[in-house]
């Protein structure tokens, strides 16, 4: 028994070595893996560290590629020895990038301020209505050294809107860029500080035209340049197509969303088509691959020069140039600037002669997009981005190569050739899908039930019309010519909205999911890299830890949730949500209460049938699921007996500002100082009816986008 015992060992560990040992070639696409946990292990910090720290780790960094490079040892010490370098550059270079982007933010609560400044480009809209990115030369009385670079304003509905390059007057509430809807949810105020907006606000009145005193930097004037040209080409796609089909059109053109209608966007949300708005991977390989194609058919199609070049390599340098004109006319978002790196790199290895698709070139696109922007590991595009295109080369590598008959009549190739596009579509599709579901989950928490079979059907509308189309009508629109292209865009873009617009009304079109565990999200990034990038069948131990945010057990779900500045509550009644201001903050509302899996109630007769409120505050009802009080006055009293009626029905009485009577007796009570100390909060009621807080910003940390750039280095 022990001698089978024992031979039983051996064998798996001869299987177990011969499994590292088919990985001898392929250590180096855990580099990129390794630096991107570097740079995820500095965002993850609850506190900043010093400059200097980032200096030390480079230089550790150094040394352990030096001895990993000379040191003859065992391979996997050389190894080990390698990754902990990539991963100490990872975390160094996402410091050292922090400190390059620092710059001053706007202070909470200040007074209306007019801002002079010129307009950068026109953003995308929000709920409030179209914005504006400026860059300002004087806000008010702030110092120069306080002065945001960017500033975002939401102008009001109906308010015309300028173009890029031309300078503007405009008075405006200015605040910090908004914290998370919810503690541990997305940080948009990190993105605004690595984008350099340090500031976002509402206009009071319609911009003014204002002739600037100063001269612009020159890059700033190439910027505004582009976007002008990028801005007139929108507004010509729209007049062309009008807005049904032209702000789609326009949006994948030049990235301006400000046309496309409300309704078309949240059909393609529910049906799981939202990425076609994002200017990303899609876009890229699309017309990439299209300018590939179409520059290497027409050398061919001349003899005298197939000849005297390699079709190949003129047709790769057409798609890098095609490539980089769409990342300019797109406005060079962040996703797209990922998309054009990788792009870049799958071109550069057909001038190489090497392999265009392979899990080698994707690494260094990996690692040239952490590089540049090491905050990337922490956004939903590139996650999602990078999984799906690692899911799908790694089953471009496992996918049978179908034996090719000689002489083979059309009848018979034909049906084969059907068979073999529809399966490869199908793979591409579930392996697409499964790489980034769980992402989807995590940041989005939607699962739409028909998003296969509308990807599937909008697949090919926009691979070979919508995107060459649209490519043939951009590059033809400022001669004229661009009409009859746009036309046969427009005739794409209705139909796949006709599909977005049958799944979304489809039966149960969509689920919504509560958001896992934090960790999750970083194991199944781990395990689904594990399943692609190992060679052998021990890949697949790394599935269960892939699929982490589908079985990771859920956190309890909050009783009431309050945003960033006490303007806006919610209270939860089973898997339903009751706002007590439907009409503000509904954006963070219906953020959160998609993370906790919850179903918002954004009508005010719902909420009247729970809660007796006024303009200014709401009191618990016969029908309140727990007895919650708020009150959302700044300035103005309430009315005489209004606040004592709301500290003696409630429990947890919510006050916007800062006054906190002696007389109310209520257990718990929360102020404007608790909020702007706290940020969003979510609460649960114990089982002895005490209250269990969470703070957005204990979980944020003191870092660089969560209290500001003090110009004074405090």
């Amino acid at each position: 028994m022990r001698i089978r015992r024992a031979s039983s060992l051996r064998a798996h560990a001869a299987w177990l070595r011969d499994q590292v040992e088919a990985q001898a070639d392929r250590w180096t696409l855990w580099t990129p893996v390794a630096f991107g946990a570097g740079c995820g292990a500095y965002f993850a910090l609850m506190r900043e560290p010093q400059a200097w720290v980032a200096w030390l780790l480079l230089g550790a960094a150094a040394a352990l590629l030096l001895a990993a490079g000379r040191w003859a040892g065992p391979r996997p010490v050389v190894v080990a020895l390698a990754l902990t370098a990539f991963g100490l550059g990872g975390f160094a270079v996402a410091k050292l990038r922090t400190e390059s982007v620092k710059a001053p933010v706007a202070v909470a609560g200040a007074r209306p301020q007019p801002v002079e400044g010129w307009v950068v480009d026109v953003a995308a809209p929000g709920q409030g209505g179209q914005r504006l990115l400026i860059a300002p030369v004087r806000i008010g009385s702030w110092a120069p050294e306080t002065t945001p670079i960017r500033v975002r304003v939401t102008l009001r509905p109906g308010t015309p809107v300028p173009a890029p390059g031309e300078g503007v007057r405009v008075l405006a509430i200015l605040n910090p860029p908004p914290p998370p809807a919810s503690p541990g949810a997305y940080d948009f105020a990190r993105d605004a500080f690595f984008e350099s907006v340090g500031g976002v606000g509402l206009a009071l009145r319609p911009p003014e035209w204002w002739t600037p005193d100063t001269v612009a930097p020159w890059r700033l004037r190439l910027t505004m340049r582009v976007n002008a040209v990028r801005w007139a080409l929108t507004r010509r796609i729209v007049e062309t197509l009008g807005p049904e089909s032209g702000g789609l059109a326009a949006a994948m053109t030049t990235g301006h969303e400000a046309f496309i209608p409300p309704e078309q966007v949240e059909n393609l949300r529910v049906s799981g088509l939202a990425h076609i708005i994002s200017i990303s991977g899609l876009h890229m390989a699309i017309v990439g691959g299209f300018t590939f194609a179409a520059a290497r058919l027409a050398v061919a199609a001349w003899p005298w020069l197939a000849l005297r070049v390699s079709g190949k390599k003129v047709a790769a340098l057409v798609g890098l140039a095609a490539v980089g004109g769409y990342l300019v006319l797109s406005g060079a978002p962040p996703p797209a600037e990922r998309a054009a790196i990788t792009a870049a790199v799958a071109f550069a290895a057909v001038l190489a002669d090497r392999q265009a698709i392979s899990l080698h070139a994707l690494a260094l696109a990996a690692m040239g997009v952490l590089l540049l922007q090491p905050e990337a590991v922490t956004e939903p595009g590139f996650q999602m981005s990078f999984a799906a295109t690692a899911a799908l080369v790694a089953l471009a590598e496992g996918w049978p190569r179908p034996i090719r008959e000689i002489e083979a009549p059309w009848w018979i190739r034909l049906p084969q050739a059907v068979v073999t596009w529809t399966a490869a579509s199908l793979a591409v599709s579930f392996v697409a899908g499964l790489a980034t579901g769980p992402f989807a989950i995590q940041h989005f928490n939607r699962v739409s039930t028909w998003g296969l079979l509308a990807n599937l059907a909008v697949a090919p509308i926009s691979t070979f019309l919508l995107m060459p189309a649209l490519a043939l009508g951009a590059a033809l629109a400022p001669f004229g010519l661009g009409r009859i292209p746009l036309e046969a865009a427009g005739l794409a873009i209705e139909l796949m909205n006709r599909i977005a617009a049958a799944a979304a009304s489809a039966p149960m079109a969509q689920t919504l999911v509560p958001s896992a565990p934090a960790w999750t999200l970083a194991a199944s990034f781990v395990g689904l890299l594990f399943v692609c990038l190992w060679r052998g069948r021990l890949r697949w131990a790394g599935l269960p830890l892939a699929l982490s945010v589908l079985w990771a057990p859920r956190p309890a779900t909050p009783d009431l949730w309050i945003s960033a500045d006490g303007a806006a509550v919610a209270v939860r009644e089973g898997r339903e949500a009751v706002l007590l201001r439907p009409d503000v903050k509904l954006f963070g509302a219906e953020l959160w209460a998609r993370r906790r899996g919850l179903t918002p109630l954004t009508s005010e007769a719902e909420r009247d049938e729970r809660f007796d409120c006024d303009r200014w505050s709401c009191a618990p009802g016969a029908g309140a699921p727990m007895r919650v009080s708020a009150a959302w006055n700044l300035r103005r009293p309430l009315k005489p007996g209004r606040l004592d009626a709301l500290c003696g029905s409630a429990e947890v009485v919510i006050l916007r500002n800062d006054f906190r009577p002696e007389s109310c007796g209520a257990p718990l009570v929360l102020t404007g100082a608790d909020f702007r100390a706290g940020g969003s909060a979510e609460l649960w009621r114990r089982s002895d009816g005490s209250w269990r807080i969470a703070w957005s910003q204990d979980l944020r940390g003191r870092r660089p986008w969560t209290w500001g750039f003090d110009p004074r280095g405090r």
